[in-house]
């Protein structure tokens, strides 16, 4: 996990000191999102780490709402152009893996942003009870040239034709009764 993080993200804070910061936040009632990219070079032993730390500082905290697992966009990213692209395949495994690891975080989030929509949508059945929302504005994903759009009715349908029922969310993760939410 440091390896990796030395190698691509040298004057950001180590693993250590994010997870601390992470507890930290907890502990005073912040509750909090976690994030894998996956793809710049780390191995799976590296991958599985990952998850067993955010897993570990979850069982002292229980303040992650959700995990959000995406691939590297290499492209347009001059320093890591070189890097092969993984592939739908890889993104779902990685989705299994988390969800399996992952089982005391209680929402795992699709990345229909990096990966399409047909992708985020089969992410569903393999561990994602999350398909994300829509964006104001993404820069980072659309920095690599990787934009997929939709609305919120392709949304819905992708859902329902996954076989489950969408229902719109806060950011704390407490559904939004139908009625109220069909007004907004």
């Amino acid at each position: 996990m440091q390896r990796v993080r030395d190698i691509v993200a040298r004057k950001k804070a180590g693993a250590d000191r994010w997870l601390e910061i992470m507890e930290l936040a907890h502990n005073e009632g912040m509750k909090t999102s976690v994030t894998m990219m996956y793809g710049i070079g780390e191995t799976l032993a590296e991958r599985i780490e990952h998850l067993q730390r955010v897993r570990e500082v979850q069982s002292r905290t229980n303040g992650f709402t959700a995990f959000i697992t995406w691939p590297l966009q290499p492209e347009n990213t001059p320093e890591m152009s070189h890097m092969p692209k993984t592939d739908a395949v890889e993104y779902l495994r990685t989705v299994a893996m988390s969800r399996i690891v992952l089982d005391n975080v209680p929402n795992l989030q699709s990345s229909w942003v990096t990966m399409g929509m047909k992708v985020g949508q089969l992410a569903l059945s393999f561990g994602c009870n999350d398909f994300g929302s829509l964006m104001i504005e993404e820069n980072v994903v659309s920095a690599a040239n990787t934009t997929h759009r939709t609305t919120t009715d392709e949304l819905e349908r992708l859902i329902r034709d996954a076989g489950f029922t969408p229902a719109r969310r806060r950011q704390d993760y407490s559904i939004i009764p139908a009625a109220t939410s069909a007004a907004a």
